[in-house]
């Protein structure tokens, strides 16, 4: 289970990272190039959300089925 959190970390950063990518890159000088351009940063953060809630919804199915367990400050204290 660490390890699919870990992946899923990387590819939200990755995603992040390309949707930076796309926005700080030069843009075209065309109305065409520019929706393109929007386009791409769009998926990138879209497929960015995904990965976030595939993430939440798999440390909520571990957390169910066992494999995870909360730790921390107790509520007793």
């Amino acid at each position: 289970m660490t390890y699919l959190a870990l992946v899923a970390f990387a590819a939200i950063f990755a995603s992040l990272g390309a949707a930076l990518y796309f926005m700080l890159k030069g843009g075209g000088k065309t109305e065409d190039e520019q929706a393109a351009k929007s386009g791409r940063m769009a998926k990138a953060l879209a497929f960015r959300i995904g990965f976030s809630v595939v993430l939440f919804i798999c440390i909520l199915v571990g957390w169910k089925l066992g494999y995870l367990h909360p730790t921390g400050i107790s509520a007793g204290q």
